[in-house]
């Protein structure tokens, strides 16, 4: 079979298995969008609760938040899946996302990006005007600082990217009061310092498929050796950050802190396993898990 022959029954073979709706979610990367959902109903939520806030008088306002957040991110992975429909499939975790596989052409990726970006900053702003600027700004973050400019010449490109995945939860505490205090920062902070051993732990993972596509993530320029250092440090970073929510109570240190303790431990063994790859498989499952029970928590502690 000649080559061509086989590159369009491997094509054909892919698309038979997605759908419109597949391709969709996969356009908004919609494992980010939930994510992110997460820690902005946790910031809205714990507004509420520290400015005594009525819940059911508010019902508007976290659906213009929770509505408004979700839109602005996915409209910002569509422009992100736009920008890198060139190295995309050359990927093997991103080759049958719908703009490398061309099931969604270019011009529809960026009118739904837009849209949603448009649609998602317009809620916002319905609620705060603060929370519209952090919209904003997190969009900005994201497409400009991250997708355009740092992630194909930057090192510090998950650094970078890293104030964009931090912003939601000051945007829902924002919808709710506008003057941003100690906590929601306290909440950013933590986000932030969480995603670098989360997303280096993806690029240990892909490393081959990172240096074919051009990326100069850690691993690919730094090695392996220096990338465990760097996450060992970042996750030293957290430990101090929960104490900046002290408010929530004992119960809430105590879960971050053995959270903390169990993603330490973790990476010190990372330096006795012989299989790096398995290893950044375990990290990266438990980073996925640390947030969302953290973030969860906050929200479990101060209901009941």
């Amino acid at each position: 079979m000649s080559n061509s022959r086989v590159l369009s029954t491997v094509k054909e073979a892919d698309f038979s298995e997605t759908t419109a709706w597949k391709d969709f979610l996969a356009l908004i990367k919609i494992g980010m969008v939930n994510s992110n959902l997460i820690t902005t109903f946790t910031g809205l939520w714990l507004a509420l609760y520290f400015t005594n806030t009525h819940l059911f008088g508010s019902l508007d306002i976290i659906l213009l938040t929770l509505m408004g957040s979700s839109l602005i991110v996915a409209g910002s992975c569509s422009i992100n899946n736009y920008i890198d429909r060139d190295i995309d499939p050359i990927m093997a975790r991103t080759k049958n996302r719908p703009t490398a596989t061309g099931r969604i052409q270019p011009s529809r990726v960026l009118a739904i990006g837009l849209g949603f970006i448009s649609l998602g900053l317009i809620m916002l702003f319905m609620t705060t005007l603060t929370a519209g600027i952090l919209g904003i700004i997190g969009v900005f973050s994201y497409v400009v600082l991250y997708s355009m400019w740092s992630k194909r010449r930057h090192v510090s490109n998950t650094v970078v990217g890293s104030i964009s995945g931090a912003v939601p939860p000051l945007i829902g505490w924002a919808a709710v009061d506008a003057n941003l205090g100690a906590m929601p920062f306290a909440l950013f902070l933590i986000v932030f310092v969480w995603q670098p051993p989360h997303f280096y732990a993806i690029a240990m993972r892909r490393v081959e498929e990172y240096r074919a596509a051009g990326i100069p993530m850690l691993p690919v320029v730094k090695g392996f050796a220096k990338t465990k250092k760097h996450m060992l440090i970042w996750i030293i970073a957290l430990f101090p950050l929960p104490f900046l929510l002290s408010s929530l109570g004992t119960s809430f240190l105590v879960l971050a802190t053995t959270l903390n303790v169990g993603w330490l431990a973790l990476s010190i063994i990372g330096y006795r396993m012989k299989d790096d790859v398995k290893w950044a498989t375990l990290m990266f499952v438990y980073s996925l898990n640390y947030l969302t029970i953290l973030f969860v928590g906050m929200v479990l502690i101060t209901f009941i």
